[in-house]
């Protein structure tokens, strides 16, 4: 889309289903992109998008201001995703089967980092996946997490930190 037309949909609200469906559209990869990088297969990163959709369908009158509908519907999106990954840990899956379901455009390094970043803090893990695998700048965090921009920075320092020490332990293990 044209930034004019990004415009447009962003200073036009989403208060109707056309609306609504215009400003979804515009950030679908994005959406796609973020549950990805939570659930790391493909038809939770699916059911997840929609679920997100959809519960932001029936929340949008909640949204005050039309200009935040991207942080707003990340976040819910987020909440989908945390929702997911702890139905993951209550529940023991029988098999393996359905490997060809898992995800495969994020390279082997990549994959092998996200299971790194399972190990760290939640809330530091979320600023490293928005920021280095979502690529969304500080501000942009910041208003999704809803959280002011030094405390984002914060975490993302602490992250890293965290992350440098697992690295460095599983290399002297």
């Amino acid at each position: 889309m044209f930034s004019a037309e990004m415009t447009k949909v962003t200073l036009a609200g989403v208060g109707t289903e056309v609306q609504f469906s215009d400003a979804v559209r515009l950030h679908r990869e994005l959406l796609y992109g973020i549950a990805c990088s939570y659930l790391r297969n493909r038809s939770d990163t699916l059911e997840a998008v929609q679920e997100a959709i959809c519960r932001a369908w029936i929340k949008r009158a909640t949204l005050k201001d039309p200009k935040a509908f991207k942080s707003w519907i990340i976040r819910i999106l987020i909440y989908v995703c945390i929702d997911e990954q702890r139905r993951r840990k209550r529940t023991v899956p029988l098999e393996d089967k359905d490997l060809a379901g898992q995800v495969t455009d994020i390279g082997h390094g990549r994959l092998e980092m996200l299971s790194v970043l399972e190990r760290i803090k939640p809330k530091y893990r979320h600023v490293l996946l928005l920021k280095y695998y979502n690529d969304l700048t500080i501000p942009d965090i910041a208003a999704i997490l809803q959280k002011p921009e030094g405390t984002v920075k914060t975490w993302q320092h602490k992250g890293l930190k965290q992350l440098r020490a697992i690295m460095e332990e599983e290399e002297r293990a």
